[in-house]
């Protein structure tokens, strides 16, 4: 039968057998027991479960039994990576069959012709039995089954590549047990991983997770690189890869190159090269940065171990290592990490698991680098660094990688606060006069001071803007009656003839200093007449006259007037030039025939003479 309903009678026997296993281990949450049983990594929040052999051909007349358990609270999510088991009528040879023993609930058989319906199997249930059995066959890979709690709904197969994805920013759960699963990734934490490489295991190789526990992944989909460089991190070596179309970025924080304050060794080896020449490999040589040589124990020492002072605590998240140099076959292959706070007691790193010291994998040559993660990170001032085996000789660069620590205040503990006793009064409080036809309640009196003020606030800023308005409008009004008496800029002005009479008139020549006259400023060249004080420099002793500009008069027309006047509505303008002598016409002026002589035309001798004046071109 399918998910939800009774399975078949020789599917429940299996069942049956499976939990009769108890004195095998299986009452006990995540246990596992058979003989068909291939890669497996249980844990409370999720894990990883396949047959035998994986994805090679399983073998014949197998069988194994996985028990999962979930936390009380929360119920099992199944991902179905891959299941390839040969088939058969109702799966009767080889098939795939998962119960829960609380409620009754069967989901299978599964076989090839017979896969479940959806890759990921919501369960209602804390706990899941998993059953594979196998008899004669001829091909198939077998399964591969991951499983997390209800808490993780975007839960994903070991299997899933970076090409099964077309958005840009992708966030799944990838769990437990993927490390060790049969899949390529191509690329480096640095430059990022090829799209086809598989999702998980890349993710621990980035040291985003650890592969003991699993976890949430975030990674970017980015334009892919013409070359994927080979790296060996976290216990996986990646593969050098070509040109793809994308490339797989995981974001982690806090992975900076930490300062390292001293370095300190338990020994150091003196050297003696071929020239007699004495080479110290002491600790400072221990610095990943550093060219040539490193640091290498003395030979014969027991325990040998390298220490790294950061001068104050740090989060330190990870560690890289490396090998001798070019010249030299020295590496460390594996060691252990102690951390202390202040360099006297120590404390072993054990990782996730908690019960053993963790070995971690170094070298495997002398010039690459290998990068390990602390998940969880340590907090610590001194790292020790103790090799475990080595090649040749114990020779070490180390560099350390994380970032400072973030100050977190603890929260005070909350004390509720006691009310002081209030005193009860003993005289009766004064009575309020209250104002006729207006009812104030007290409570509201804060409220409603608070709306009076912001409306007198408002009318005062209307206030405000009309008063700037109008003084706005009436200075411009006023600058437009300054404007129509100024005119507009002239040539050099004629000479108009004034009269012995008019010599305490205004004179436009420029008066002595003695007289208090400076210089006006002028501010630039659109200063115009009118608008400053300017006065002409004085005649020279022989006279001098410009010759005016005139306008011909139509014949029959008489001037009636010595002054011309301006514009519609504007001031007249009057120019005056030295009087005449007795008997003396103007230039240009004959004293026969001329319209400007005595006669019926007549020359006014009372009137200076006028001119038009022209607009400068």
């Amino acid at each position: 039968m399918r998910a939800g309903g009774g399975a078949a009678p020789g599917a429940l026997a299996l069942v049956c057998r499976c939990l009769l296993l108890g004195p095998l281990g299986l009452r006990s949450a995540g246990a596992q027991d058979g003989n068909g049983c291939g890669h497996t990594l249980l844990t409370p929040h999720s894990g990883t479960l396949s047959s035998k052999n994986y994805p090679g051909t399983y073998p014949n007349h197998t069988m194994c039994c996985w028990r999962l358990q979930a936390p009380p609270g929360t119920s099992l999510l199944l991902a179905f990576g891959d299941v390839d088991l040969e088939p058969s009528e109702h799966c009767a040879h080889s098939s795939l069959l998962l119960a829960d023993p609380q409620t009754g609930t069967a989901y299978g058989p599964y076989c090839r012709n017979s896969i479940p319906s959806s890759p990921l199997l919501v369960t209602n249930s804390s706990t899941v039995t998993v059953l594979f059995n196998s008899t004669s066959h001829r091909s198939g890979r077998g399964l591969l089954v991951s499983y997390a709690t209800s808490q993780h709904p975007d839960l994903v197969s070991c299997l899933v590549r970076g090409t099964h994805y077309t958005q840009e920013h992708v966030s799944v759960y990838c769990p437990a047990g993927c490390k060790d699963i049969h899949g390529d990734i191509w690329g480096n934490p640095s430059q990022g991983y090829r799209d086809t490489s598989v999702l998980c295991k890349a993710a621990v190789h980035a040291g985003v997770i650890a592969d003991e526990l699993g976890g949430q992944v975030t990674v970017s989909r980015e334009k892919g690189i013409t070359l994927y460089e080979s790296a060996f991190a976290n216990g996986l070596r990646s593969k050098r890869g070509s040109l793809s179309e994308k490339r797989l970025v995981f974001h982690k924080a806090c992975d900076d190159v930490l300062e390292v304050v001293t370095f300190n060794a338990s020994s150091w080896w003196h050297e003696m090269d071929v020239l007699g020449q004495d080479r110290a490999w002491v600790a400072e040589r221990a610095a990943l940065s550093t060219t040539g040589h490193s640091w290498a124990a003395e030979p014969g020492a027991e325990a040998a171990w390298l220490e790294l002072d950061l001068g104050t605590r740090r989060n330190v998240t990870g560690i890289i290592t490396k090998g001798s140099s070019e010249q030299h076959d020295y590496y460390v292959t594996s060691y252990h990490v102690s951390s202390s706070r202040d360099g006297k007691n120590w404390r072993p790193y054990r990782g996730t698991s908690g019960q053993e010291d963790k070995v971690f994998e170094g070298n495997a040559d002398s010039q690459g680098e290998v990068s390990n993660t602390f998940i969880p990170p340590i907090i610590a001032r001194y790292i020790r660094v103790t090799p475990q085996s080595w090649h040749q000789r114990v020779a070490l660069k180390v560099a350390l990688v994380g970032c400072q620590l973030a100050r977190v205040r603890v929260p005070r503990p909350y004390v509720p606060s006691v009310p002081k006793k209030v005193l009860e009064p003993t005289s009766h409080p004064a009575s309020h006069t209250s104002i006729p036809g207006i009812a104030l309640d007290p409570e509201k009196a804060g409220s409603t001071l608070l709306v009076m003020l912001l409306i007198g606030g408002f009318v005062l800023l209307c206030s405000c803007l009309l008063l700037l308005a109008f003084l706005c409008h009436r200075k411009r009004k006023s600058a437009v009656e300054l404007n129509c008496g100024i005119t507009k800029e002239y040539t050099e002005p004629d000479l108009v003839q004034v009269s012995p009479s008019s010599q305490t008139a205004p004179s436009t020549f420029k008066p002595l200093l003695e007289e208090g006259y400076t210089l006006p400023l002028v501010l630039n060249h659109y200063d115009i007449p009118g608008k400053h004080h300017e006065y002409a420099e004085p005649l020279p002793p022989e006279p001098e006259y410009a010759m005016p500009f005139s306008e011909p008069e139509p014949a029959g027309m008489h001037r009636s007037a010595c002054i011309i006047a301006g514009s519609a509505g504007c001031s007249l303008v009057q120019y005056q030039t030295p009087a005449l002598q007795p008997g003396e016409l103007p230039a240009g002026v004959e004293r026969t025939g001329s319209p400007y002589s005595e006669g019926s035309h007549g020359w006014p001798r009372h009137c200076p003479l006028a001119h038009v004046y022209h607009e400068a071109l």
